[in-house]
């Protein structure tokens, strides 16, 4: 991938290839996904674990955040702000998800404040591809790179990808806030930088 291909037009071209997988490609993906995260230390030590509930064509992460919860992990998921910021509030099982902005499931709990993420001892976030170096392509929102870096250095912050999402070298700005692994349903965990 080239520096001459803009985010906007890799992310096009990455969320079609998403969108053109067969669907029992993408539902299985999940499993092997939570299954893996599951066996990380940082995740099986985690007191508290910010996560995500994946919308549309992201690798689900329904199974995962349940088997969080009942693992007795305090799992804290976001509630998207009207400025694009990341607001937080705890997971009490899939009851306790009500619908938010664009398409988005949140927790019904009372928020935590767009700090919250700082107490988090392991954060899980969705990417439409990273890089070897951890450079990540979101959805172009900033969300996630506002609430990355509330995050400390030594925290294991991790993105949920398809296998050929994780790729060479991606276009990164400034702002671009890098995770330090990825998860993928064949690779498991990749660290990476």
């Amino acid at each position: 991938m080239h520096d001459i291909v803009s985010k906007t037009d890799l992310r096009a071209e990455l969320l079609g290839r998403r969108a053109a997988m067969p669907p029992e490609i993408r539902a299985a993906a999940g499993r092997p996904i939570r299954d893996a995260l599951l066996e990380v230390p940082e995740v099986e030590m985690a007191g508290t674990i910010a996560a995500y509930v994946s919308i549309g064509d992201e690798p689900d992460t329904r199974g995962l955040l349940f088997a969080l919860w009942k693992r007795g992990a305090y799992v804290l998921l976001p509630r998207l702000l009207p400025d694009g910021d990341l607001d937080w509030a705890s997971y009490e099982g899939p009851d306790s998800l009500v619908p938010g902005p664009r398409g988005c499931l949140e927790p019904s709990e009372p928020p935590r404040g767009p700090g919250a993420v700082a107490s988090a001892d392991v954060v899980l976030t969705p990417a439409v591809a990273v890089d070897r170096t951890g450079v990540r392509l979101g959805r172009g929102g900033g969300s996630y790179d506002r609430a990355l870096a509330r995050v400390g250095p030594a925290i294991l912050t991790v993105a949920l990808l398809y296998d050929d999402e994780l790729v060479e070298i991606l276009p990164a700005e400034p702002h671009d806030q890098r995770v330090r692994a990825v998860v993928t349903p064949s690779r498991g965990l990749v660290r990476l930088g």
